[in-house]
């Protein structure tokens, strides 16, 4: 379905994009100021994982990079998701009421019991990708998975006190995917005036932090992202500020150059989205440092509201 910008009203102008990066530089990211990061990211190479859990690809082996790894099922730490009470879908008032948001957990825990399903290959409009992957875990075996359905559902929760409609591309109510070119589908055919696909990533040991993805200029066969660039970075560098105020984690210091954002030409997800997307990398599973941070219910919820302050902040502008 084609989308037409015009059907986000215009609000009365709150923070602009420089001062939510401003706000990753002012709580303590070394390096801000660095370039516009671009391409597949950088930094080290991950080390081989442990057995039993998925293996790092690229140096950034994640929900986001569409990795090849293969995740052990989950046995989570903390299991606790977002409390059961929250307004009914599309009833509350507020702030955000009118608006749609469109949250996308990464991944399915169940992924790996399919390997056949989600290695068919889609078309991402530039190229043709895997289906879906596994994604990462934490050494103990707490699945990417797992972890973005919990904050999901958490997220959830926050807009819809904020009165917004919210869709999630899955609920765990499916036995694989969905595929990166249904996830994206699903955020187009709503018309949503944002959407959020949540990951964590698995890098090496001592690569932490968090960083948002916004999409390149892509156009190519079904991909063509030139209408939602602009917007989706400054979707992103909202979230990337007010995510370091809510949670405390300072952005990636191995990928984006200290900035917590991070431009991708690659990604299904993203490449074949009409309307304003990002995905965030809220940690690395394979840190011991960020991985206790990811099993920890608290700072999921903080994890969530952080997300949710810069989706509200970026539809209240």
């Amino acid at each position: 379905m084609p989308y037409d910008e015009s059907v986000s009203p215009t609000r009365r102008r709150r923070t602009p994009t420089a001062v939510a990066l401003a706000a990753v530089c002012a709580l303590g990211a070394a390096g801000c100021g660095a370039g516009e990061a671009g391409g597949a990211g950088g930094g080290a190479a991950a080390g081989p994982p442990p057995s039993g859990t998925a293996s790092a690809a690229s140096p950034s082996t994640s929900g986001a990079a569409e990795p090849s790894g293969r995740a052990s099922p989950s046995k989570s730490p903390s299991r606790t998701t977002a409390p059961a009470s929250e307004p009914p879908a599309g009833t509350g008032s507020g702030p955000l009421s009118g608006r749609t948001v469109v949250i996308d957990p990464g991944h399915n825990p169940d992924n790996h019991l399919h390997t056949r399903e989600i290695n068919r290959q889609v078309d991402i409009g530039t190229t043709r990708k895997e289906c879906d992957t596994t994604g990462t875990s934490t050494d103990s075996g707490y699945a990417e998975a797992r972890f973005t359905l919990d904050v999901a559902h958490r997220l959830r929760t926050l807009l819809r006190a904020q009165g917004a409609k919210v869709v999630l591309t899955y609920d765990d109510d499916r036995a694989f995917g969905p595929c990166v070119d249904e996830r994206a589908r699903i955020g187009n055919e709503a018309r949503a005036d944002a959407v959020v696909s949540v990951h964590a990533d698995g890098s090496a040991v001592g690569n932490r932090g968090f960083h948002v993805i916004v999409p390149g200029l892509v156009r190519g066969g079904a991909a063509d992202t030139s209408k939602i660039v602009a917007p989706s970075r400054d979707l992103g560098a909202r979230i990337a500020g007010l995510f370091v105020r809510a949670t405390g984690s300072a952005p990636s210091n191995y990928i984006g150059g200290n900035t917590g954002l991070d431009t991708r030409k690659d990604l299904g997800g993203l490449n074949l989205s009409t309307v304003p997307k990002v995905f965030i990398e809220c940690g690395n599973m394979r840190d011991p440092k960020d991985a206790a941070l990811l099993t920890s219910a608290g700072w999921r919820q903080k994890a969530a509201q952080g997300i949710a302050d810069g989706i509200s902040s970026y539809l209240d502008r």
